[in-house]
């Protein structure tokens, strides 16, 4: 197989991470849980997202949280924005990079966006356009690439449509999410195959679920075919509440360990990294699905 030198790991755990949890993490807490991440080596880092409150209140202080951070040079700073006025909350707290989202299949995306595929591409347009106006950088997710909850297996054919929509539309890098976890490598290679035909691998990311205990799996088949950008979550917090059995990311410890095993660059300290896990393990207040964390009294 073919492995990188490096790979960049993009921490979305106190955005992701967070989202779907019943516990309400302080927002002193997210910021001191997002500055032991600002000091990790960790270069982008998703801190909240600007939806409605009412829809997702676990980041209900989203722009106390963005504001409140302290920046660290060299480390972007994301927020997902779904709409003009989350991108104006998001300018305000001086995000530097906005995130939009929608699916590849239809009725994930209604259940999520409650908007159809065709009408969302406006909306995204105008918070993709307004961005770079003002000076930001903007990151497109697609939902659903690998499987949908409610739709089972999803056309490619959509996903490239979707893909090709939101780059014409501006987006710098598109993050593949197999929203669900049901990819498998096979699948995988299959999708990236006929994806890498349309876009260059450094344009592209991967978001995978570790629902079935198969992204670390998935992740070495995207490594062997080129691609060097990943999504992860620390301690493997997420889930998406619009997408019934989706439990969380790829945890960013486990993810490290192997990299850096496999004498894969990434730039992040682990020992720092394991304390954030630990840190915010104990704010959740139950363990949390990371392999790292339940053996990290062991090999330290």
């Amino acid at each position: 197989m073919n492995w990188p030198a490096s790979v960049t790991i993009k921490e979305v755990g106190p955005r992701d991470g967070l989202q779907n949890e019943k516990v309400f993490v302080s927002t002193e807490d997210k910021i001191a849980w997002i500055n032991q991440l600002s000091c990790s080596g960790l270069q982008h880092i998703e801190v909240t997202s600007f939806v409605n409150p009412k829809w997702i209140p676990a980041l209900s202080d989203a722009a106390v949280v963005a504001a409140g951070i302290t920046r660290e040079p060299g480390v972007t700073y994301t927020a997902l924005v779904p709409n003009l006025q989350g991108l104006e909350r998001a300018l305000e707290a001086n995000i530097d990079e906005a995130a939009v989202f929608m699916s590849a299949s239809e009725t994930h995306n209604r259940k999520n966006i409650n908007k159809s595929i065709e009408d969302t591409f406006p909306i995204l347009k105008e918070v993709v356009q307004e961005s770079l106006k003002a000076g930001k950088s903007a990151r497109g997710y697609i939902s659903t690439v690998f499987g949908c909850p409610y739709e089972g297996i999803v056309d490619i054919e959509k996903v490239i449509r979707v893909s090709e929509t939101l780059f014409e539309i501006g987006i710098g890098e598109l993050s593949l999410g197999d929203t669900i976890g049901v990819a498998n490598p096979k699948q995988v290679q299959e999708v990236l195959d006929l994806l890498l035909k349309r876009f260059p691998a450094d344009k592209l990311a991967l978001h995978f679920h570790d629902t079935r205990g198969t992204a670390l799996a998935n992740i070495l088949v995207s490594l062997d075919m080129g691609m060097t950008t990943f999504d992860a979550s620390l301690g493997g917090l997420g889930g998406c509440p619009y997408a019934p059995g989706a439990s969380g990311n790829v945890a960013t410890d486990d993810f490290l360990y192997m990299l850096h095993n496999m004498g894969i660059h990434t730039g992040v300290n682990r020992e720092k990294l394991m304390a954030a896990s630990r840190f915010i393990q104990g704010k959740i207040g139950r363990p949390l699905p990371s392999r790292s964390l339940q053996v990290c009294g062991l090999d330290g």
